[in-house]
């Protein structure tokens, strides 16, 4: 795998732009996936609290070979856990699961509207920050109202947003709303969780670069010059969904893809979910 490209946070850090995500790995399958994709070359590893993998992706880190500082972790903040007090011990627990005394990246896993803590959540991640038991903190599936709402109560705007981003749901007026913020964008469940795979205009474009349809998905995450973090707990399709790198992709098959948009969600909405 060539390396990953990085992108620029504006607190001074930066992201490779391509990593791994592990959602629904188990401990063991997250331990063997996570060392398996530093040893083909990703160096960014995405995992969460809710996820109930922190142990696996910290002993497949330990596993690897590679040292600590060479690799970008991020993790999350859950539901149960948002007001400062609670996000203060679900930080100890994710660090001492994951077997670090940091991690690159933090996130608040969703807004929780309903409920009014993400601000208070927020103001405690600021301290962590501060306190560098984080380097970097962003929010994830945030809307652009909330955003707006956490940069006027704080005064400290996250480094980026990780939403759900894929061929049949392309969130552009988001993507606009965080360049305009100096905002990074995140793709979660890039491949619409496979359901794209077997689209023609995705399976057309492949046979065209002689690639597979994840690596023309995945290439066109990174083309639109967003972060992405496609799961796999499989050698060869962690090897696969690294390998794009040696290609790009041309205007009509943007236009083609660009054509698939149709407002799909596969997840919870965050305007209600609670």
């Amino acid at each position: 795998m060539t390396s990953a490209a990085r992108i620029q946070f504006h607190d001074g850090h930066s992201i490779p732009q391509l990593g791994l995500g592990v959602w629904k790995a188990s401990n063991e399958q997250a331990a063997l996936a996570v060392k398996e994709a530093i040893q083909c070359g990703y160096r960014h590893i995405d995992t969460a609290a809710i996820y109930g993998n922190e142990e696996g992706v910290g002993e497949g880190i330990r596993q690897s070979g590679i040292s600590r500082e060479d690799l970008f972790l991020t993790t999350k903040v859950w539901n149960d856990a948002q007001g400062y007090d609670a996000a203060w011990e679900a930080i100890k627990q994710s660090l001492k699961k994951l077997g670090t005394d940091y991690v690159d990246l933090l996130l608040i896993h969703w807004p929780r509207p309903n409920k009014c803590l993400y601000v208070e959540t927020w103001q405690a991640l600021i301290e962590m920050q501060k306190q560098g038991l984080v380097k970097s903190i962003g929010v994830s599936n945030f809307t652009e109202g909330h955003l707006k709402h956490l940069v006027a109560d704080t005064g400290v705007k996250p480094v980026i947003n990780q939403i759900e981003l894929h061929p049949y749901m392309q969130q552009q007026a988001m993507q606009q709303a965080h360049e305009s913020m100096g905002v990074v964008t995140e793709s979660w469940s890039p491949l619409a969780q496979n359901n794209a795979l077997s689209d023609s205009v995705i399976e057309t474009i492949a046979k065209k670069h002689g690639k597979t349809p994840a690596q023309i998905i995945i290439r066109w995450h990174i083309e639109s010059g967003n972060v992405v973090i496609p799961k796999s707990v499989t050698p060869s399709r962690i090897k696969e969904n690294g390998d794009v790198f040696n290609f790009s992709l041309d205007q009509d098959d943007i236009t083609a893809i660009a054509s698939l948009e149709r407002g799909e969600r596969l997840g919870p909405d965050p305007e209600t979910f609670n």
